[in-house]
């Protein structure tokens, strides 16, 4: 688990508990008594205090009966002017509203409504976080409600809010934004509030609005043709004095920079952390499935259009990389803007979206503007040339067409605008010259001349055109003398802006940015399929306005058959097929909503599940060879449905499992993939079981079985999989797998690359891991296997996996690889993971690991001291040195000091001392002065007397001369422990110089 989900747990089992306290004191006492008891706690001391507020708080939320007595309660008994509530309604606005129940959610408005009656001060930083909350391009009951809500509170305190400059511009700021999504006929009572409530405070207090900057113009352009504000919108042009005396025109605000503020307040708490996830941790050509995510949760309904717009003034404006990131190979901010561009499905929303990009450039100053604004939509027409020459193009096209058609009047501070951004793109070096831009041939002819006749002075070619990266450019600083004072966070919480320092946890572990699916809310709307269906001959097209207006299941199946026969004849156009999809995915929209798995899973219960008319492409596919003819167009139909509705992969993965019709044609799937666009098993499998992971965890724990058992290739080489799953469930779903798997009937990991993928899940969250580490035990994979994982891990940085090791490690005859690999790790006073496993093995396999561990002395000092050090010094992995081993050995020592354990009584232990003592330096001898003060002990207490001492003359070793006669036994033994390393398949001693016997017996 990371600090980050870690934090969010601890601080609800803390509500909980003051709510637990505040209802032990109170329990059973009248109003009276109770407040007069939980005065005399908090007065206690500032933690009594605390846990008093945050209880009343909880409960305030959690039981809408008693919130008047709760607030009233909390009035009298804070001493703190509400900081710690506030505080903690602001961390919960961040961080946990879109998971907050309905009820908290209400309770929480209420509250909030509450204390801005109250007048509390720094409710106006809760208020602008709650805005912050009503989402751009969402017009769900949900969103709706708050966002008229939040009105309700800022009419009703109109007083209360012209106190304060900031949430005048920012609630005028939040609701022009939204008065574009609220034009459908059912919304205009709202959208009427809005306009009201705008038009108010723009002309009671613009010069508190002002502080917007050049944004607020950009917004009252999008609704200046509403009756209301189109007065306002000509006096902005042609009256600026009726607003207000110190307003000279329209010029004096678009020169004005939009602070990062505002740009960041029109996109939810999610949403931030989404990008910022993209823009800091993604990888370059990896971003597929996170830009899917993020299309299918913000940008697949037609209101979403106009987040667009938000989407890239907030990268534009509030996202600016550090140098490092730059450089690195991080998904660029160029690409998610050309990715956003090219998601946009109406013209108004592609030009509103290109001025966007654009609108930085049209008055920049270099002196005030930062060039991190303007780079993106350089880089943008840059990297599209090749790929995308029509990107590249309409937005060349769009920037000349801009400068006389912005504002006529201020012409010429357009094109002065513009010429600065180009000129000081070059001068930073973002590219090295326009001219290949601008001049390039696949523009066709009329945009190059209007190029030319624009900005002639950046078309002609440089003698040697360099092309220089932006990580390869001069270091681009923030510009921070020209960013506001508070462009940090409006609010003062920890959402941290792009700006704000990564944070760094105790542990050094950065935040991380996870992504965590939120269920979505559905609006039951009429299939809308007029754009395609008049794409459609007319047989095919009287059929599926059949399908349209079929509502039971049954009779519809019969009518998607129909059409099935219609694709299967040999006439058909296939020019229809990508019409006749859309059609489908829109009329079938429905069953692509809520959960596929059945609650009680039954044969009759999973038939019956897959008995819907998009399950009849998959039967027919199921009953056709192969070698068929239809089989290549059914499968190509499912391409097309797929580009429309990517759950349609998934929905054909459970319809291979769960049909009785579909038994053992899992591979099907393989051939679905490969018909795709995406022409890839691996890419298709892995995409569509992320869809699946954030729809219905029931449903992937459901298909893994299948999943990898069909595709061993693809989900046992990598972790990909195994950590969609690990992430999503719980621990009931965690315990079904392992029977699973001891069972038989799954295999989620090989011993060729369980290693690699333990190794990968140490970047992992809490649960994550320990469920890898339990699914991995259920298998019967050798713990050899994957005990040099022993190497990569770090004691601070990695409790789990040592913690799991630990215990395994516990119940494992140590080995010699075993013993090498704990001896090993780096020595650290406060890592106790070596010494714990020596001292069980000491006392179950004392003779064993003895036994080892003489074997990897000897084997160690024999090694070149030289060698050692350049060993330990090429890689960043824990290497065996025999100054490791001795620490441990040492540290181990001392650990069964007064203890009854006889370990180091043992002759191997001593003899392996001894070997050492006799060669090492003196500095060894010092330091490791009480481990080798044991051999020194048996030494003594095996010298026989003199009288009784024999000369091996049957030993060849002992004939060699270097030893004195008095140490005759101690080189037997040590003979005999060197002619055991002999009879190994070892790499050969090399001879060491000494004139020691120990020293002879090493040659």
């Amino acid at each position: 688990m990371s600090p980050w989900s870690k934090h969010l747990v601890f601080v609800f089992q803390r509500l909980e508990r003051c709510a637990g306290i505040v209802s032990s004191i109170s329990n059973g006492l009248s109003e009276r008594e109770a407040n007069d008891a939980l005065t005399a706690h908090v007065c206690k001391g500032p933690q009594q205090h605390e846990e008093v507020c945050l209880g009343l708080f909880t409960i305030l939320l959690t039981e809408p009966p008693q919130a008047q007595r709760c607030y009233r309660d909390l009035t009298l008994v804070n001493r703190d002017g509400m900081n710690v509530v506030l505080m903690k309604i602001n961390q919960i606005l961040m961080e946990k509203f879109l998971k907050l129940q309905d009820v908290c959610r209400t309770q929480l408005v209420w509250l909030v409504r509450e204390l801005v009656k109250s007048g509390v001060i720094g409710v106006d930083g809760v208020l602008m976080t709650l805005m912050k909350q009503i989402a751009g391009g969402d017009i769900s009951s949900k969103n709706l409600w708050l966002a008229e809500n939040v009105l309700e509170i800022l009419v009703e305190q109109r007083e209360w809010v012209l106190k304060s400059a900031l949430l005048v511009a920012m609630s005028v700021y939040t609701y022009l934004r939204l008065i574009v999504d609220h034009g459908t006929p059912n919304l205009l009572p709202l959208r009427q509030k809005e306009v009201d409530f705008c038009i108010g405070l723009l002309r009671e207090r613009f010069m508190d609005c002002f502080i917007i900057g050049r944004d607020l113009v950009r917004l009252l352009q999008n609704v200046a043709r509403i009756p209301e504000l189109e007065q306002l919108w000509r006096d902005l042009l042609h009256n600026p004095q009726t607003l207000s005396p110190q307003f000279t025109g329209l010029l004096q605000l678009l020169t004005s920079r939009t602070s990062r503020k505002f740009l960041a307040c029109r996109l939810t708490p999610d949403m931030e952390t989404k990008l910022l996830f993209m823009t800091s941790r993604v990888r370059f050509g990896q971003q597929k499935r996170y830009q899917d995510w993020f299309q299918r949760q913000y940008l697949s309904t037609a209101e979403s259009q106009s987040l667009r717009c938000d989407l890239i003034r907030y990268i534009c404006g509030v996202v600016h990389p550090s140098n490092e990131v730059l450089s690195s190979d991080i998904l660029p901010r160029w690409a998610i803007i050309g990715w956003l561009l090219t998601t946009c499905t109406s013209n108004v929303a592609a030009s509103n979206a290109k001025l966007a990009l654009f609108y930085d450039w049209l008055f920049f100053n270099p002196e005030k503007d930062s060039i991190m604004n303007i780079e993106p939509a350089i880089l943008v027409m840059h990297h599209s040339m090749k790929p995308h020459p029509a990107i590249t193009a309409t937005l060349l096209d769009f920037m000349c067409r801009i400068i006389p058609h912005f504002y006529p009047p201020l012409e010429v501070q357009v094109r002065q605008g513009v010429f600065n951004s180009l000129n000081f793109i070059m001068e930073k070096r973002v590219l090295a010259h326009l001219a290949p831009l601008f001049d390039n041939p696949k523009l066709d002819r009329e945009l190059r001349s209007m190029l030319r006749e624009r900005f002639p002075e950046f078309c002609s070619s440089p003698s040697h055109p360099t092309e220089v990266k932006m990580e390869e450019s001069v270091p681009l600083e923030m510009d921070n003398h020209v960013l506001d004072k508070e462009d940090g966070c409006y609010d003062n919480t920890d959402a941290t802006f792009s700006d704000d320092e990564e944070e760094v946890n105790n542990k050094g572990k950065k935040r991380e940015f996870r992504f965590h699916p939120i269920k979505e809310t559905y609006i039951d709307e009429p299939a809308d399929i007029m754009p395609y269906i008049d794409q459609l001959d007319e047989t095919l097209k009287e059929k599926v306005l059949q399908l349209q207006k079929l509502s039971d299941t049954e009779t519809q199946c019969e009518v998607m058959q129909e059409i099935v026969d219609l694709i299967l004849e040999e006439d058909f156009d296939s020019e229809q097929m990508s019409a006749l999809a859309s059609c489908l995915a829109e009329l079938f929209k429905s069953h692509f909503r809520g959960d596929v798995l059945p609650e009680e899973i039954t044969e009759e219960s999973l038939e019956e599940s897959v008995c819907k008319p998009v399950c009849l492409v998959f039967r027919n596919l199921c009953q056709m060879q192969e070698d068929n003819s239809g089989f290549s167009v059914l499968l190509d139909m499912l391409a097309e449905l797929y580009q429309k509705q990517p759950k349609i992969g998934y929905h054909l993965l459970y319809y291979l499992k769960a049909s009785k019709a579909a038994a053992g044609k899992m591979s099907l799937y393989e051939s679905f993939a490969q018909a795709t666009a995406l022409g890839d098993l691996h890419t298709c499998l892995m995409m569509d079981m992320k869809a699946c992971q954030e729809d219905d965890v029931r449903l992937l724990c459901y298909l893994t079985p299948s999943i990898y058992t069909e595709f061993p290739d693809e989900t046992l080489r990598s972790g990909e999989l195994l950590n969609m799953i690990v992430a999503v469930i719980d621990s009931t779903q965690l315990q079904e797998l392992m029977c699973h798997v001891m069972m038989g009937n799954l295999v989620m990991f090989r011993k060729d690359s369980v290693l690699n993928i333990l190794i990968q899940s140490l970047d992992w969250e809490t649960f994550e891991q320990y469920s890898t580490w339990q699914l991995f035990l259920a298998h019967s994979i050798p713990l050899e296997t994957i005990i040099p994982i022993l190497q990569h891990l770090k004691y601070k940085e990695h409790p789990e996996a040592l913690s799991c090791l630990l215990l395994q490690l516990r119940k494992e005859k140590p080995t010699e690889e075993m013993v090498k690999m704990v001896l090993s790790r780096p020595c650290h006073t406060e890592d106790q993971f070596t010494t714990s496993i020596l001292r069980h093995w000491a006392a179950k396999h004392d003779d064993l690991l003895g036994e080892h561990i003489k074997a990897l002395l000897i084997k160690n000092n024999n090694m070149p001291r030289k060698r050692q050090s350049l060993r330990s010094s090429s890689s960043k992995l824990a290497q065996l040195t025999l100054e490791q081993m001795l620490e441990h050995l040492d540290n181990l020592r001392l650990n069964l000091t007064n203890t009854k354990n006889n370990f180091f009584t043992q002759t191997p232990i001593l003899q392996a001392l001894q070997h050492v003592q006799a060669s090492c330096d003196e500095a060894h001898k010092m330091r490791f002065s009480d481990l080798f003060a044991l051999a020194e002990e048996y030494e003594d207490s095996t010298k026989p007397p003199k009288s009784r001492r024999k000369a091996p003359a049957t030993s060849p070793r002992s004939r060699k001369g270097a030893a004195p006669p008095a140490s005759n036994e101690e080189e037997s033994a040590s003979s005999s422990a060197s002619e055991e390393e002999d009879s190994k398949p070892k790499a050969p001693k090399r001879k060491r110089k000494g004139s020691s016997a120990v020293g002879s017996d090493s040659d």
